[in-house]
C-alpha cells in the first residue's frame, strides 16, 4: 500500500471506528461502572470481533478476486453504497438519543463482544469499508500487514478513548459524544468517503 493510500485509508478508519454506537455505549458505560482499568476488557472484546471481521473481510474480497475481477469491481460500488447508506442513516438518527443495550450476556468480555458482533455498523461495514482499500494485483496477505495494524490500533485508540470518557465525566460523556452536530459531522464524513470512494472506483483500482 502506497504512503498516500494508507493516509486515506487511516483517515477513513478514524471516521469508520468513531461513529457513535453501541460499542461506544458499551465502553461508557463500562468506564462509568467498572472503572478505566476492567473497563478495558471490553476493548479487548471489540479488538477480538475487529480481528475477525477483518480475516473474514480479506478471504471474503480474496475469493471474489479469484472469481471474476468484475465480481470485485461491483463489491466495490456496493461498499461506497453501503458507506453512504450508513452516512445517511447516521444523519437520520443524528437526534435520537444512545441506543439502548441488550441485557447482559455475563461476563464483561462476552457482553462486549456479543454487542460488537451483532453491531448492524460492523455486520456489513468491514466488508464494505475494506473492499474500497484492497488492490487485486498485490497479494492480499501482504496487505493485511498493513491494513491489520492500522485498523486494530485505531479500533483500540477508539473505544479505549470512550472508556476514559466514561470513567473520567460518567453520564456527561454519553452527552457529549452522542452530540447531534458530532453525530451529524461523522455521518458527513461516511457519506462524503462513500461517494469519494465511489467516483473513483475503476476496475484494477482502489
Amino acid at each position: 500500500m502506497a504512503f498516500e493510500a494508507w493516509i486515506i485509508f487511516a483517515l477513513f478508519w478514524g471516521i469508520f471506528v468513531i461513529t457513535p454506537g453501541p460499542n461506544a455505549v458499551n465502553c461508557i458505560n463500562n468506564g462509568m461502572t467498572l472503572g478505566f482499568r476492567r473497563g478495558l476488557i471490553g476493548v479487548a472484546a471489540i479488538l477480538t470481533q475487529a480481528t475477525l471481521f477483518l480475516i473474514l473481510s480479506a478471504l471474503g474480497i480474496t475469493a471474489l478476486i479469484l472469481t471474476s475481477p468484475e465480481a470485485f469491481f461491483f463489491a466495490k460500488l456496493i461498499g461506497a453504497g453501503f458507506l453512504i447508506f450508513l452516512g445517511v442513516r447516521g444523519l437520520m438518527n443524528a437526534s435520537k438519543p444512545a441506543p439502548k443495550l441488550p441485557k447482559g450476556a455475563g461476563s464483561i468480555y462476552g457482553n462486549a463482544l456479543a454487542i460488537a458482533v451483532i453491531n448492524p455498523k460492523s455486520v456489513g461495514g468491514y466488508l464494505a469499508a475494506f473492499s474500497q482499500f484492497v488492490q487485486p494485483d498485490v497479494p492480499i496477505w501482504d496487505q493485511m500487514w498493513v491494513i491489520m495494524p492500522t485498523a486494530l490500533s485505531l479500533t483500540a485508540l477508539s473505544y479505549t478513548c470512550f472508556t476514559a470518557l466514561g470513567a473520567g465525566l460518567g453520564r456527561a460523556a454519553l452527552g457529549a459524544v452522542f452530540n447531534v452536530w458530532m453525530r451529524r459531522g461523522v455521518a458527513i464524513g461516511l457519506i462524503a468517503y462513500g461517494i469519494l470512494l465511489g467516483t473513483a472506483i475503476a476496475p484494477g483500482r482502489t
